[in-house]
């Protein structure tokens, strides 16, 4: 059974720093691609950063650019999120997403989201 689970969020200030993790279960991450979104209030889901199976990591929220990156450690079935120099407009869900197969086409699996409020 396919699960993802997300953890790290939390309060922190402006400036500062926060690592969220997703771990995953019943699939090998590091053979597919990866990918962080998240989701502030009243606002659609943005695709954050993703890392692909080949260990090719992209920042596709140019606001992060520079500030977040992803990454992955395949021992323990786990990607992460570096976030540093937060910003209130950081302020979101964040969600661990993949895309597998599943019978003859593809499927896409979510966490369960991990808030992140950065204010002072």
């Amino acid at each position: 059974q396919v699960q993802l689970v997300e953890s790290g969020g939390g309060l922190v200030q402006p400036g500062g720093s926060l690592r969220l993790s997703c771990a995953a279960s019943g699939f090998t991450l590091s053979s597919y691609a990866m990918n962080w979104y998240r989701q502030a209030p009243g606002k659609e889901r943005e695709l954050v950063a993703t890392i692909t199976s080949a260990g090719i990591r992209t920042n596709s929220a140019g606001s992060v650019k520079g500030r977040f990156t992803i990454s992955r450690d395949s021992a323990k079935n786990t990607v992460y999120l570096q976030m540093n120099s937060l910003k209130p407009e950081d302020t979101a869900v964040y969600y661990c997403n993949s895309k597998l197969p599943f019978g003859s086409g593809h499927r896409a699996y979510w966490g369960q989201g991990t808030q992140v409020t950065v204010s002072s």
